[in-house]
């Protein structure tokens, strides 16, 4: 089955360009343009697309707010891939928190483009790189969320907890499996579970939580 996708901008041109370039992939197809965030919102709710391309900055409801309205009516069946012309966007971290699930910049390459969709729809963490660890860095340590870190871990078992901090890191779950020895189907099947014990909606948000409790602190490598 192809990717369903939705584009939310409330520039033509961008919109047309970001079209051209997802109808050419196979697998990929665009069911729908949004001029505004209202927009978003309606079509995400009666076209049910997989992955929504959410411009932070539009009319009437800016990109946040619909973002918050789309995960909060259709759950984890859509994610929303945020798109920022600045490299660290002052909105990026209020995004994260409103469901995102991943940001690119608009002059992101057709090719990473693409990719970035089947990422996202696969739950998979996306951030550009510019973005990845100044974002962390910048706006989770000045946002702790206070929460205790025995207190969320104590649902993982210490293997899951060990797989955690990786992803945390920014590790791939190839690059898991090779620094832990273990099969990369074991953690995938990992993975899925911390999120769920967690309740948290995707690796990205998996990394923002780690970064609040203070499992991995800012500063250490991180891999973008």
């Amino acid at each position: 089955m192809s990717l369903r996708v939705l584009i939310a901008d409330d520039q033509q041109l961008v919109r047309a360009g970001f079209r051209l370039i997802l109808s050419e992939q196979d697998g990929i197809e665009v069911v729908g343009e949004a001029v505004d965030g209202v927009e978003a919102v309606s079509l995400a709710k009666s076209l049910h697309p997989d992955v929504v391309l959410m411009d932070i900055r539009m009319p009437r409801i800016d990109g946040i707010e619909a973002t918050r309205r789309i995960v909060a009516t259709n759950g984890h069946r859509t994610k929303v891939l945020m798109l920022t012309t600045f490299d660290l966007d002052e909105y990026v971290y209020d995004a994260l928190q409103a469901g995102a699930s991943g940001f690119l910049l608009k002059d992101v390459p057709p090719d990473q483009l693409a990719a970035g969709v089947r990422m996202v729809s696969n739950g998979e963490a996306l951030l550009a790189p510019s973005i990845t660890r100044r974002l962390i860095e910048e706006f989770t340590s000045a946002r702790t969320a206070g929460q205790s870190r025995s207190d969320r871990l104590a649902v993982l078992s210490p293997r899951e907890t060990e797989v955690f901090e990786l992803v945390a890191r920014g590790l791939a779950n190839k690059e898991i499996a090779e620094e832990l020895v273990l099969g990369e189907t074991t953690v995938k099947t990992h993975v899925a579970r911390i999120l769920a014990k967690l309740e948290v909606r995707d690796r990205v948000h998996a990394v923002v939580l780690a970064y609040e409790i203070g499992l991995v602190n800012p500063g250490r490598s991180t891999t973008q």
